[in-house]
């Protein structure tokens, strides 16, 4: 079975916490479709050159490594729907102690590249990438005197951009140079659009089709003015067009929270609702509320905990223990990002909160 994305982090973790002594780790992987025979072949013939190795300890090592590897796969039989990743080597970090340990791991996501590497350190990166979020969303928000660009990617929302366009207020005077000075700003204005525009071009178009859709937000018609100097391209990827205030970095996060039903199925749309089903319960009926690490635990020991959210900034070893704890009690837990507002609301809160099932008094 794949592992999940929160598997694969805890895993990459974990692995990536060894060093060996000397080049010993062996990391395989094999790409989806890809005849799994032909690996442990291969790997069998390596196990042939590594007897070449003078070092006898690491002679050993790298050997009994590659034994496990293809044992593993051919346990398998045959290679996994998505393709497969292998991990061995001696992990005791006692000289005179060997551990031989090895890992299967079935990505979430389709492997590409085929690779046999033999090194001081499992080589992990292919897996990391896979926890990354390649899919995002281009932000821009804008009046006539500045604007912001930024990206929504996960739950994380950045800013790449900041521009200002150094167009004076309306001219207050009456009579025709008052006319003339309003055209001379109306001009300066669509100069600024155009530049905002070519800057977001710069941005955005790199991404190609990881560029899910993009978000334009501004005051009154401002905005619609803008989005006509877009080129066709990027027009016909907005998805959302906001008023709004705000066009500094504190824009882009209104931006996103005023556009969450244009992007429903978002990972952020859904972590901001359920912290902010939290935030409500806490508010409205505090005894059927907790938060902070003991005050949590206390009460999924009691089992009155429905739903327990803990941020990702905490601990892995402390995540298990609650995991271990809460499956017990048949209580859910979900784990929020430090990226968003809310996010940086629970670490504040200690990193653990929850809803219960039923009120506890305190």
């Amino acid at each position: 079975m794949a592992y999940t994305k929160r598997e694969l982090r805890k895993l990459v973790k974990k692995l990536e916490k060894y060093r060996g002594r000397h080049t010993e780790f062996v990391s395989v992987y094999v790409p989806a479709g890809y005849e799994l025979t032909k690996i442990y072949q291969h790997l069998q013939e390596e196990q042939g050159t590594a007897k070449n190795i003078k070092d006898a300890k690491t002679r050993g090592n790298v050997i009994s490594s590659l034994e496990k590897a293809v044992r593993l796969m051919k346990e398998m039989k045959r290679t996994p729907e998505n393709g497969l990743a292998v991990f061995a080597g001696n992990i005791s970090q006692q000289d005179n102690k060997v551990d031989i340990a090895a890992w299967a791991v079935e990505p979430p996501s389709p492997l590409n590249i085929r690779m046999y590497r033999c090194d001081q350190r499992f080589v992990v990166d292919p897996l990391r990438d896979m926890m990354e979020h390649k899919e995002l969303y281009g932000l821009i928000v804008m009046d006539r005197r500045e604007a912001s660009i930024g990206f929504l990617q996960g739950t994380r929302i950045s800013m790449t951009s900041h521009l200002t366009s150094g167009v004076p207020g309306k001219f207050r005077a009456g009579g025709q140079s008052a006319q003339r000075f309003d055209r001379l700003i109306e001009g300066m204005a669509l100069d600024f659009y155009r530049k905002i525009a070519r800057r977001a071009m710069e941005e955005f178009l790199p991404h190609g089709n990881n560029l899910k859709g993009i978000l334009v937000g501004g005051p009154g018609p401002t905005k619609e003015a803008f989005v006509k100097e877009l080129n066709t391209d990027l027009k016909d990827r907005i998805v959302a067009v906001k008023d709004l205030t705000y066009t500094d970095e504190s824009g882009l996060n209104d931006l996103v929270e005023l556009s969450q039903n244009d992007i429903a199925g978002e990972m952020i749309v859904a972590e901001k609702k359920i912290m902010q089903r939290f935030f409500d319960t806490l508010a409205k009926t505090p005894s059927r509320a907790g938060y902070g690490k003991q005050d949590v635990l206390n009460k999924i020991k009691m089992g009155a905990a429905d739903l327990v959210l803990i941020s990702e900034s905490v601990d892995e070893e402390v995540f298990e223990e609650f995991e271990q704890i809460a499956s017990e009690f048949s209580t859910e837990i979900t784990t929020i990002s430090v990226d968003t507002r809310e996010g940086k609301q629970l670490m504040e809160l200690g990193g653990f909160a929850t809803i219960l099932r039923y009120a506890v008094s305190e």
